[in-house]
């Protein structure tokens, strides 16, 4: 990293997401929310703010994982922290979400973009991300039939392989 992209660095990593003063702060929501531990949420949202230095760094599109895209989701529903206090006061630049359109060929792309983050990473930290957050991309895109469940009124079985 150059001293540009360790200040950065430093005011992303810094960037708090969980309001002191909430009963429900961002990380318990988003444990909650995606049936994970808070230790777990918490190492989610370090990799969020990494993903967001690369896409601030990078000159090529890049793909979160899922763990990832779900903090993200989350962030963009806190509108002000996103858009305000995020983008145009800590990143100085909007970060747009773009959603796939479908088929094979977008399946390519963020199968391409993927594995160039994953390259990234690995060449800016210096180490390869965990792979509990940051899955093999066959894991990543064949993992992806997900729906909202009522857990009060609906149980989860998992299905044996």
């Amino acid at each position: 990293m150059n001293e540009t992209q360790k200040i950065l660095w430093n005011k992303i990593k810094n960037f708090e997401l969980d309001e002191v003063d909430s009963s429900l702060s961002f990380t318990d929501r988003l444990a909650r929310e995606n049936g994970w531990s808070v230790e777990f949420s918490v190492r989610a949202v370090l990799e969020y703010k990494k993903f967001i230095f690369l896409l601030m760094i990078a000159d090529h599109p890049l793909t979160p994982s899922d763990q990832v895209d779900q903090v993200w989701h989350l962030h963009l529903l806190y509108t002000q922290s996103y858009w305000e206090d995020f983008c145009e006061h800590t990143l100085g630049k909007k970060i747009h979400h773009g959603p796939t359109k479908g088929g094979n060929k977008e399946i390519d792309k963020f199968t391409n973009w993927y594995e160039k983050t994953k390259q990234l990473y690995i060449s800016v930290f210096k180490y390869a991300p965990s792979a509990d957050i940051w899955p093999s991309s066959k894991i990543r895109f064949s993992e992806i039939n997900f729906q909202r469940v009522n857990m009060k009124r609906n149980w989860i079985l998992k299905k044996p392989f």
